[in-house]
Parts: C-alpha cells; structure tokens; sequence
C-alpha cells in the first residue's frame, strides 16, 4: 500500500509529459484536443488499475524486490483444484500478509494440505524455505516448507512457601 502512491505519482509524471509532448506538437488543434482528452482519461484509469491490482493475488514469480527473502510463514491457503494454489504468505518480519498465486500442481497441493492439517492437529505453524527463488515450482516442483512448534513460553519461578506468623517467636 505504501508503493502505490509513488506508482501513482509515477504514472500521472509520465502522463503529463505525454500530455505536454502532444500539446506542442506541431499537430492540428483537433488532434492535440484528443491527445490531451486521452490523458485525463489515462490517468483515473491508471488509478483505477492500481487499486483493483491491491486485492488480487500476486504470481508468485512476479515478486522481484523479494527475491533475497529466507523464509515465509504460510498464514492460510486455499486450493482451486486444477487451476491454482492461493497461499497468505508473512513474509519474514513483516507485519502485514501478502497474497499470493501458485500455478496448480497436484503433488504441491496435497503436499500443502498435508502441512495444514498437520500443522493444525498440532498447533504449530509452516514456513516456507526461500519461498521467491526462481527455481521454486518450475525445477523443484516442490514445496521447500516445515513445521515449526510455537515457542515454549518462559519458565515460571517456583511459588515461594507460605509465611506463616507466629506470635510466639521472638522476631516479628
């Protein structure tokens, strides 16, 4: 979310200089008027475009600025049989979810259901193992993912004895 301001600022900077070229280009008045109408209507469409995309999945061999990233947490799944694999991914430390679309692979797919139920039975969570890497489904063809159990929780101090007062001894 934060990307598509600057994405939108981007576009409309390349639609006015667009609008600017054509406005002074030695052309007749019509087609410099339809030049200019086509880039204010170029820029909500634009907008429009950037908004759709933010609720849709994301292929997952279209994320480029991730490519380094180690590991990510599977947060929920959801299996379109035959068509694709749609994962929520919390991608190393972030705090938000990305959304994400992998191409159907049967054997990937009862792979990731196995995981889930597992991970469900036993309350523990799935990473994925370098999730972005190139070679992800078209070499491996393979989840890279394992179970984590949930930290332990701290160790308690042991509950002190109970002080008991008695009125007969000398220190109070």
């Amino acid at each position: 979310m934060n990307a598509l301001i600057y994405v939108f600022v981007a576009t409309v900077a390349v639609a006015a200089v667009l609008a600017t070229l054509a406005i002074w280009a030695p052309r007749a008045p019509k087609t410099r008027f339809a030049a200019l109408l086509a880039t204010l209507l170029f820029i909500p469409l634009g907008y429009v475009q950037l908004v759709e995309m933010l609720a849709r999945p994301k292929p997952i061999n279209f994320e480029w600025f991730r490519r380094d990233v180690e590991q990510a947490q599977i947060l929920g799944a959801s299996l379109d049989e035959g068509r694709a694999i749609y994962l929520w991914l919390r991608v190393d430390k972030d705090i938000e979810p990305r959304y994400y679309v992998l191409p159907w692979k049967q054997n990937v797919a009862e792979k990731l259901e196995d995981l889930i139920d597992n991970a469900v039975r036993n309350n523990t969570t799935i990473i994925l193992k370098e999730p972005f890497i190139r070679k992800f489904m078209k070499d491996m063809g393979d989840l890279n993912a394992n179970i984590v159990p949930p930290p332990l929780p701290p160790q308690k101090m042991p509950t002190p004895p109970p002080q008991i007062f008695n009125p007969r001894q000398e220190n109070i």
